[in-house]
């Protein structure tokens, strides 16, 4: 495997800019999503470093080498695409065994085999290897994608939201299978995703991009916990983080010039009673099984706190609420630091 870097990188097309003066460093076997809405320039991030597309500026590295002008087959990087993009008239075996029979890295038949085999034990798709493609499930054909990549061991790996055509469920064990490939494998992953529960649960360290900028990167819990602005605090956290105006909530911990307060749902407490709190009322409950999200509506705002799933309160409840944690931000949007926030 190998270290990542880019140095400055942009990236146009016409008068849009995809990426403007990138700088990241994904380090030798470590897991990196990049996480945002569509249009931040993700995938193009991704396609830069494969080589799919040529920087207009900066310097891309792997393993210290300058590949910046080097051709895609040269990088000895793989990619996974959204679309599984197998051949359909193919096996799974042979799907597998593709990119060791192309010309520039082919193997022996024996070696392909084993390769191959032992790909197939660690996705969990032995069985299948002689179905065709499209007798496969959506996770199996999944699976198979992802095992193209891995025959190959490269020094790099690209995952371009592999898991968002799957379903709930399907996309939890695949996260599973993800984060134990790249234990075993000690693979440098750089991966991409508007999933942040994909970033919260996969990455060792997660780069927030917006409008081709990487806005803040860290560890989740740094990025769910200690966001530099809004735009931060808002990717990450189920429900979102409630924002509020200064004032609305009494909160004595606020620092000077702290216009919005960004409260999250662990940042809330709820009373049957108001006291000394803000009062508020009950405007809607989700019942989520293990817990209930409840909306309550205080001042003109809604606000999303949760409480226990065996709770007594209706809609139409007066209730109390009160901060006792929260995030400060000013009238730009940029984090204020305080005492509590």
């Amino acid at each position: 495997m190998a270290e990542v870097r880019l140095e400055d990188v942009s990236k146009r097309f016409g008068a849009t800019t995809a990426v403007e003066g990138l700088s990241l460093t994904v380090a030798d076997g470590e897991f990196v999503v990049l996480l945002g809405p569509t249009g931040a320039g993700k995938t193009t991030t991704l396609r830069l470093v494969a080589g799919l597309e040529q920087a207009d500026q900066g310097r891309i590295l792997i393993g210290g080498e300058d590949v910046t002008r080097a051709d895609p087959a040269s990088r000895d990087v793989t990619f996974v695409f959204q679309q599984y993009s197998l051949y359909p008239h193919m096996t799974v075996y042979d799907n597998l065994a593709f990119p060791l029979r192309s010309p520039a890295r082919r193997q022996s038949e024996a070696a392909i085999r084993a390769r191959v085999e032992a790909v197939a034990s660690m996705l969990r798709i032995s069985s299948k290897l002689g179905n065709k493609a499209t007798r496969l499930s959506g996770g199996e054909m999944q699976r198979v994608a992802i095992g193209r990549a891995l025959v190959r061991e490269p020094r790099v790996y690209l995952m371009d939201e592999p898991l968002s055509s799957l379903d709930a469920k399907l996309r939890s064990e695949m996260r599973l299978e993800l984060k134990r490939i790249k234990k075993e494998l000690g693979a440098t992953i750089l991966y991409v995703t508007h999933d942040q529960v994909e970033a919260m649960t996969m990455a060792d360290r997660i780069g927030v991009m917006r409008e081709g900028r990487l806005i803040q990167i860290g560890s989740p819990h740094a990025i769910y916990t200690d966001p530099d602005d809004i735009y931060v605090a808002t990717r990450l956290g189920q429900p979102s983080i409630n924002l509020v105006p200064a004032g609305l909530i009494p909160d004595a911990g606020a620092p000077a010039g702290a216009v919005t307060l960004g409260l999250r749902t662990e940042h809330l407490r709820i009373t049957a009673k108001p006291n000394g709190g803000a009062c508020g009322t009950v405007a809607w409950i989700e019942h989520l099984g293990d817990q209930n999200h409840l909306h309550v509506e205080i001042g003109g705002r809604r606000l999303t706190v949760l409480a226990d799933p065996d709770t007594d309160l209706a809609v139409g409840d007066t209730v109390g609420v009160e901060a006792v944690g929260a995030l400060y931000f000013g009238a730009d949007g940029s984090r204020i630091r305080g005492a509590r926030g």
